[in-house]
């Protein structure tokens, strides 16, 4: 049985790759069979394990797994468990962060968001915040930007103290991984429910020329962004899309479920890419 959470990384090359997936959505605890696809319900469930099958069968070895937030669609322990489950028999280390739906149930789901009732729920108690992972030539920085009841994110004051304080007192390459995104994507709708102390967050953070790295989930796509030497990724759901560019909610239709591979290199360099679940 995996120790959790991860909490160290060494591999015999120092290389380590880092699998992200993100935004699985689950509102079930119950499996689900390829034939069984026909409700979202049953679709999310289905790719989530499908992808974490794709992924790990190609030949590249994974040493570790991050899950940026959204795990579920409704709070409930049971699903919590299954995906826990699931992680866990893949005999490789994970850690998992909370997104504003781990926090957040909505009712009458079916009405335009407006007119949703957002009820706040606990986050459960495996959800990590101010959390490191270290590497050989790495430090892994996992932050909690849920807020209760709410679709937005903050990384709190205290929290971005605690990220100053990891990164002066060690000097390796960093990556902060958050579910909310701290760059505008250009759709302004879900920009509204970023990170809303971003420009904080930046003035604090930009000294740190050993940051290299921020990953995040929430806008369910992918984009790459650069700010004061940071590179910044957006990462695909497991489960459904969002449309790129579109100010208004819309979902992507074309685009496959993803997930995001991160080649953390002993010499500080990254590189990264999104591949997409196979029809």
């Amino acid at each position: 049985m995996l120790s959790y959470p991860a909490s160290a990384v060494s591999t015999p090359d120092g290389q380590v790759n880092v699998l992200q997936i993100t935004d699985l959505h689950l509102s079930s605890h119950v499996p689900a069979a390829a034939d069984e696809t026909s409700s979202e319900v049953a679709v999310c469930q289905y790719n989530f394990e499908a992808i974490i099958k794709q992924a790990l069968s190609a030949e590249r070895r994974c040493d570790l797994i991050l899950v940026t937030g959204d795990l579920v669609d409704k709070v409930q322990a049971e699903i919590y468990d299954h995906i826990f489950d699931v992680l866990q028999a893949t005999g490789i280390p994970f850690a998992c962060i909370a997104g504003n739906h781990d926090v957040t149930d909505e009712n009458n789901s079916e009405l335009p968001f407006f007119q949703r009732e957002l009820i706040a729920r606990p986050a459960d108690r495996r959800l990590l915040n101010r959390h490191v992972i270290e590497t050989d030539h790495w430090q892994l920085l996992l932050i909690d930007s849920s807020m209760t009841g709410k679709v937005e994110g903050e990384v709190t004051l205290s929290d971005i103290d605690w990220l100053c304080e990891q990164l002066e007192t060690c000097a390796k390459p960093a990556l902060i991984a958050l579910h909310h995104h701290v760059i505008a994507v250009d759709s302004d709708w879900i920009d509204q429910h970023m990170v809303e102390n971003a420009d904080i967050f930046w003035q604090r953070l930009a000294t740190f020329e050993h940051l290299k790295v921020i990953i995040s989930g929430h806008t369910h796509q992918e984009q790459v962004r650069h700010r004061h030497g940071v590179t910044v990724y957006s990462t695909p759901s497991t489960c459904y899309q969002f449309k790129p560019f579109e100010d208004d909610f819309a979902y992507d239709k074309s685009a496959l479920p993803g997930y995001r591979w991160l080649q953390l290199a002993n010499n500080g360099e990254v590189a990264s890419w999104v591949e997409r679940l196979d029809t």
